[in-house]
C-alpha cells in the first residue's frame, strides 16, 4: 500500500485490517514520511520507486498487488512500468497526469516569474500552496521534481489491470481526471463513489473494500 503525500500508512487503516484477513499486507511509510527517516537529499520518484524495489526484494515477492493513493499512484505508475512483479493495481485518488490549467493559472504564473525578479522570497509566499510551504527545504525541492513529471505516456504503456476508485466530489484529483487516466490505461476501469473526496477509500471504507477486494480477486467490479 503507497499513502499519498503528506500522509502515511496510517491512512489505510480500515484497508490493512480488512485485506489482511485475505492477503499478506504491507503498508509502508515512504522516505520523508511517517515513522521513516527523513530525506537526506530531495528524492525524485525514481528513488520512491526503487525504494519501493527493495522492499519488494526484502519480502522476497515474487508478485505483488498495489494499492495506491494520490502521490503513491505516481510511484505505483514509475513502479509498474519497471517491475515485471507488479500485477494488479488500485488506483485511488491518482495523481501524476499534467493537470488541464485554467487562464487563471497561466496569470498568477507570469506575475510569479515577473515579481520573483524585484522582491525576496519571503514576499512570494502567497503564490505558493499550503502543503509546499509546510515542507522543509530538501523537501520542497523533491516535491517540485515529483509534481512536475507527469506520467500520461507511462500510465499509456502499463498492460496491468487496473481499477481506478475515486469520489466525484474530489477535489485535489477531479474526476476529469480520473476518467483521462481510465482511458489512458489499456486495462483500466473506474468506479466512482458519488458523496466522496480525495480519502474515498476511508470516508467510505467498506464500499471501497468491496469493489477492491471483488477486482484482486479476479472477478468483476
Amino acid at each position: 500500500m503507497l499513502h499519498g503525500y503528506l500522509s502515511n500508512k496510517e491512512s489505510f487503516t480500515y484497508q490493512i485490517n480488512f485485506f489482511s484477513r485475505f492477503f499478506r499486507v504491507v503498508a509502508v511509510d515512504m522516505t520523508g514520511f511517517g515513522k521513516s527517516p527523513t530525506m537526506e537529499y530531495p528524492f525524485s520518484l525514481d528513488d520512491y520507486a526503487e525504494e519501493i524495489k527493495r522492499v519488494l526484494d526484502e519480502l522476497g515477492a515474487e508478485k505483488a498487488d498495489v494499492l495506491a493513493h494520490s502521490f503513491g499512484a505516481r510511484v505505483a505508475v514509475r513502479l509498474a512500468g519497471g517491475d515485471d512483479r507488479i500485477d494488479r493495481i488500485v488506483f485511488t485518488g491518482a495523481a501524476g497526469l499534467k493537470p488541464r490549467r485554467k487562464i487563471k493559472y497561466y496569470l498568477k504564473r507570469a506575475s510569479f516569474i515577473l515579481l520573483k525578479k524585484f522582491v525576496g522570497k519571503e514576499r512570494l509566499k502567497s503564490f505558493y500552496s499550503s502543503d509546499y510551504r509546510s515542507l522543509d527545504p530538501i523537501m520542497q525541492k523533491s516535491f517540485i521534481k515529483i509534481v512536475n513529471e507527469h506520467l500520461d505516456g507511462e500510465v499509456g504503456k502499463l498492460k496491468n489491470k487496473c481499477l481506478i476508485i475515486c469520489g466525484k466530489k474530489d477535489k485535489e484529483t477531479p474526476l476529469g481526471t480520473e476518467k483521462r487516466m481510465k482511458k489512458l490505461l489499456e486495462n483500466g476501469k473506474l468506479y466512482v463513489i458519488p458523496s466522496a473526496g480525495h480519502f474515498c477509500f476511508s470516508e467510505y471504507p467498506d464500499e471501497f473494500n468491496a469493489k477492491a477486494f471483488t477486482f484482486l480477486t479476479g472477478n468483476d467490479i
